[in-house]
């Protein structure tokens, strides 16, 4: 059901009622849309950033796990937005869904400005960690302070997305990143090589292009937020935090982003790893390797976010009979993906690869990678549904035990089966304990949903 406002716009979505599969759909497609966006813009960095060489996608590749930790902490005013928003409007209280969305608009301000200034003032140190070749190292530095500029948007587009997602309305996000990759797909290679009186720039070329593109998504999110058509009306986005809004948010979105956080310092860790026992190609290997796994994941991730929105509302509304359906079938909808993606990682690993990179013994040492990675993408997908349906029913705190204790493990792990297998090793240990968390996760809430019965 849409709710419209005094001009018949549609505003929110309203999911305890209607055909359960069509509207996950519905939801799901912009999010999904949204994902695969956010992932081609380092897709396409990497592909005219290959044709610098492996070195260069090797420094942007390392500048990308950071940026992996900085979507992290975004997530807690993200993913508190979706939640709060989406309780309020399953309870019918559109005035505390304003509420919050101005307190994780303020809080993705803060964090977002901080961070900022931390990465532009300390690239140096920051990039020290990964044990590069000092080559590599410096143009990952030059790289680092141009995307620094680009952080505070990082935050405030994800805490619109998740206002818009708690709303129902996750078409919005999808069109506003849509226009911003274009944008990026057409600045990356006049700034990466250079056109006319535009001078080649090389990898900061990219940096510039993407910062860029992320300042127009995030100007279109102010102005239709600021319009007559926002997602719940206009709201302020700077107030003094009150304390029960604060600690709300704090207790929905901290165990989220402390969990993905995590997960990030963990594969900052795996890379220098690879690095000591693979080369800038082991480096490669995983960044490049970790964009192209991104179809599984971020698929995963838009319906896991798709069918958290949908949970939160039928759950406020005591619809859980709703809620089990739409696990079912999103789980169902996965692992038939999962089962393509699979067997495409095993069988075509290196051809895969080649398209981004072509240098020989880099889309060679890829292929390795995406096999045997690609033995854990079902499971990887059944650990981020699960995680979408706990977050939904307000219990962000599970997946979080989960993910954290088992990517724990994968650095010890790694450590013991590179120095026997070498770079290989590190794979193995990331799909081993992707494995594990998958049937975990899937356990863990099977034995929890006699509680909420």
């Amino acid at each position: 059901m849409v709710t419209t406002d005094k001009l018949d716009r549609p505003v929110i979505r309203d999911f305890t009622r209607g055909t359960i599969f069509r509207q996950l759909i519905i939801l799901a497609m912009p999010l999904m849309a949204v994902s695969f966006i956010q992932m081609t813009y380092s897709m396409v960095d990497i592909i005219w950033i290959g044709r610098l060489g492996s070195k260069s996608v090797a420094a942007v590749g390392t500048v990308g796990m950071l940026i992996w930790m900085i979507n992290s902490f975004a997530l807690l005013s993200k993913v508190s937005a979706e939640v709060s928003i989406g309780q309020s409007i399953g309870a019918k209280r559109l005035d505390k869904a304003a509420i919050y969305a101005s307190h994780t608009t303020t809080i993705a301000i803060i964090l977002g400005i901080t961070f900022a200034v931390f990465f532009f003032l300390s690239p140096q140190l920051i990039l020290a960690f990964f044990r590069l070749d000092a080559d590599i190292t410096a143009e990952a530095v030059d790289y680092l302070k141009i995307v620094s500029f680009c952080i505070p948007f990082i935050f405030l587009i994800l805490n619109f997305s998740g206002i818009y997602i708690g709303s129902g309305r996750s078409d919005i996000p999808f069109y506003f990143n849509a226009a911003g990759l274009l944008l990026n797909i057409v600045l990356d290679p006049l700034f990466i090589f250079g056109l006319g009186p535009i001078p080649m720039m090389g990898s900061k070329g990219a940096a510039l292009a993407t910062t860029l593109s992320q300042g127009v998504v995030t100007v279109l999110f102010i102005r239709h937020l600021r319009g007559n058509t926002g997602a719940i009306g206009r709201f302020a986005f700077w107030i003094k935090p009150r304390r029960g809004y604060t600690v709300n948010i704090l207790k929905l979105g901290i165990p989220v982003a402390a969990m993905n956080v995590y997960f990030s310092l963990i594969n900052m860790n795996l890379t220098r790893i690879a690095s000591i026992h693979g080369g800038h190609l082991g480096v490669t290997s995983q960044t490049t390797g970790g964009q192209i796994e991104g179809v599984t994941w971020n698929t995963s991730q838009g319906f896991a976010t798709a069918l958290g929105s949908f949970v939160a509302q039928n759950f406020a509304a005591g619809r859980m009979d709703r809620a089990r359906h739409a696990y079912r079938y999103t789980l169902m909808t996965m692992m038939a993906l999962g089962l393509v993606v699979t067997a495409s990682f095993m069988l075509f690993g290196s051809e895969i690869f080649a398209v981004f990179i072509p240098e020989k013994a880099a889309y060679l040492a890829g292929g390795d990678y995406l096999f045997i990675i690609g033995i854990s993408q079902l499971f990887m997908m059944l650990e981020i549904t699960t995680q979408g349906m706990f977050n939904g029913i307000g219990k962000t705190a599970p997946p979080a035990v989960v993910s954290i204790g088992f990517n724990t493990l994968r650095v010890p792990l790694a450590i013991f089966m590179a120095s026997a297998m070498g770079v290989n090793g590190v794979w193995w240990a990331i799909s081993i304990t992707s494995i594990i968390k998958g049937v975990c996760s899937a356990l863990w809430f099977y034995l929890s949903q006699r509680k909420l019965k």
